[in-house]
């Protein structure tokens, strides 16, 4: 049963929140600004990101033009999720696991969100045409807008707002890739379609698991809704889609037969959690099917470079 908290209640804790660390001045705005950025989220960025760079470099790298490419993608990064915080707020503040952020605990005002989100997408794309290169610095505007400006109040209308997200979602591999100087070619296509089809059990994991909060945000994130076995099946579907969309690479001469095991095995295991979660669809098959989601990608980009990089000595 979901417990509804009312904007009393919402408003009391913001005040003891606000009361309680007055002293501490400006430090609790830094670290209210370090929560937009979702640290995980723009640490997993960065991992897929080095490792489109490293894939487009064929064996030859130097480590400065990735410093360049990694504080540029994470300042686009930071801006996609200030703007997206901003725009939800109202949203944020109807739901348990999100109510809690600066924005509805009033640790933060809209206008100092919107500011500094912009300033860091600007400061990104600025940062990314100089330091790397035109191609790298469109990509993450590009992220950016379609993260913030299209897939955000998209959730309101329509369930299709998740193949939307997907997008920039599976393009920070892409942004490594053209940072090393790659063209847009099939290598980068390969490893966009990874992540995009990857995405798609992870985040129907995460819509059942708070399903009901959503629905009391008014945010339109789970397909087939009250229809028992939908979520599961287009998981399912996904996760089976992903085994020969991993093995791509392989294909592209990318990487080697250690690889393509190794996508194999996680590719099965991924199916496997996706098949039990259709089999019952509860909170406990769901969790699991999303920690599945989470052992998958670092362990398949982790294997797909060590090979890579093994084939190119």
């Amino acid at each position: 049963m979901t417990t509804v908290v009312s904007p009393l209640t919402h408003s009391q804790r913001a005040l003891e929140h606000q009361l309680d660390n007055v002293s501490a001045g400006s430090a609790i705005n830094w670290s209210a600004y370090a929560e937009l950025a979702k640290p995980r989220i723009a640490l997993m960025v960065l991992i897929s990101m080095a490792v489109g760079y490293v894939l487009a470099s064929r064996g030859s790298w130097d480590l400065l033009p990735l410093v360049h490419a990694s504080i540029g993608v994470f300042l686009a990064v930071v801006s996609s999720s200030a703007l997206n915080q901003y725009i939800e707020r109202q949203t944020d503040a109807r739901m348990p696991r999100t109510q809690n952020r600066p924005l509805p605990m009033q640790r933060l005002t809209p206008r100092g969100v919107l500011l500094f989100a912009t300033g860091c997408g600007l400061l990104s794309f600025a940062y990314l045409w100089f330091a790397v290169n035109p191609l790298t610095a469109w990509l993450g505007l590009l992220s950016i807008v379609l993260y913030a400006g299209v897939y955000t109040p998209m959730k309101r209308w329509t369930t299709f707002c998740t193949a939307v997200g997907a997008v920039p979602g599976a393009l920070p591999p892409v942004l490594g890739w053209t940072a090393a100087g790659g063209e847009l070619s099939w290598g980068a296509f390969s490893l966009f379609a990874i992540l995009f089809v990857w995405q798609f059990p992870h985040f129907l994991a995460i819509a059942w698991m708070y399903r009901d909060q959503y629905d009391l945000a008014g945010l339109k994130m789970v397909p087939g809704r009250g229809r028992r076995g939908v979520i599961g099946s287009v998981a399912l579907a996904y996760a089976l889609v992903l085994i020969p969309v991993s093995l791509l690479p392989a294909q592209l001469s990318l990487s080697g037969e250690a690889y393509s095991l190794c996508a194999v095995a996680l590719g099965v295991m991924y199916a496997w959690s996706a098949f039990r979660f259709l089999q019952d669809e509860s909170r406990l098959r769901a969790r699991q099917l999303l920690w599945a989601s989470l052992v998958y990608l670092p362990s398949l980009l982790l294997a797909l470079m060590l090979d890579h990089v093994r084939l190119m000595q």
